[in-house]
């Protein structure tokens, strides 16, 4: 039976690995996202599109992995202060701002997975919680983070040194950050693109086989630790790539990047939108953000409403949006 595991494993790996992207897809998106901003507040548009990210990393950890983190929010909202502090204090430039913060999330993601590692299922998660508690009161108590004003007034600066990312275009009789806006859209693109290059690699499969069963993954020669953690150190930097991001879109890295209600706001996100999927976090992420900004009136009562949403879709979709329509297509042809 093992014999067999490892032929079926070593097929997988070599199916996947020979697998080439359909561009198709990937332009469409592409196209659309480039439109977006005319459409839409393009402000908006980018935040829709850092929680997007910042969703496909806690997915890659949850949905490939099997490992359930609550203390994601802690490289999300890290990085934000650490690009913040480097944009403002320091004066560095955009990229290099976010390069440091997301380096910095590695590291966390390092320190904190060397820990949480060691334990699984409802511990491991209550570990990365409580660690990720850690993280929160330090930004609530450092001189650098601002406190619970946070830190305001993050400069966009120059990309590159060359490119203004706070000039505007006036089109339509409106003021598009047109620069910031494609800069942003890079990034997600290319996070994205090494989200699915990493679940479509060796690497991958072997992730979701320890996802599986980890047991046989153990029996067949797999060091399973060694996979899970740079699966977590991977999804840290990619959130805190996330979070550096939206903190140089809204010019602010505040205490709700770090706390643990956004932790529980990207489980959200994954679940709704169908964990496993490479598309579900993200219509997971631009549903939930859309709802807050949408039901925004509502004040204190959008938690309800978004909780009874919620609900109802796990009861209609039990695997997601994506998952179940994915699922339901398959059932049908």
């Amino acid at each position: 039976m093992q014999a067999h595991d490892l032929n079926q494993t070593s097929l997988n790996v070599v199916r996947m690995a020979d697998s080439r992207p359909n561009y198709l897809p990937w332009g469409m998106a592409l196209a659309v996202c480039a439109a977006a901003p005319f459409f839409i507040y393009p402000v908006f548009a980018m935040e829709l599109m850092c929680f997007a990210l910042f969703a496909c990393a806690f997915n890659l950890l949850l949905g490939f992995g099997g490992l359930l983190s609550f203390g994601h929010a802690c490289f999300f909202g890290g990085a934000a202060y650490l690009s913040g502090h480097a944009l403002k204090v320091w004066g560095l430039t955009p990229e290099l701002g976010i390069l440091f913060a997301t380096a910095g999330a590695a590291v966390l993601g390092l320190l904190i997975g060397l820990v949480a590692i060691r334990r699984q299922g409802i511990y491991f998660a209550m570990v990365t919680l409580a660690l990720a508690q850690i993280v929160f009161f330090a930004c609530l108590q450092l001189p650098m983070t601002g406190g619970e004003d946070g830190l305001q007034g993050i400069p966009k600066g120059r990309l590159l040194g060359l490119i203004d990312l706070s000039a505007t275009v006036s089109i339509g009789g409106q003021q598009l950050p047109l620069a910031l806006y494609f800069f942003v859209l890079a990034i997600t693109f290319g996070g994205y693109w090494l989200i699915w290059r990493t679940v479509n690699s060796p690497f991958g499969v072997a992730l979701k086989a320890i996802r599986e069963n980890e047991a046989r993954a153990l029996s067949l020669g797999y060091r399973v630790d060694r996979y899970k953690l740079a699966a977590f150190v991977m999804s840290a930097a990619l959130a805190g790539l996330a979070g550096a991001t939206k903190a140089l879109v809204v010019g602010l890295a505040s205490l709700t990047d770090v706390s643990w209600h956004m932790s529980g706001e990207v489980v959200l996100m994954t679940l709704l939108g169908g964990m496993g999927t490479l598309l579900g976090p993200v219509v997971g992420a631009v549903t939930v953000v859309s709802l807050h900004h949408e039901l925004s009136s509502l004040g204190s009562w959008v938690t309800v409403t978004i909780g009874s949403i919620f609900v109802l879709c796990v009861l209609a979709f039990r695997r997601g949006i994506v998952g179940e329509i994915a699922h339901r297509l398959k059932k049908t042809f």
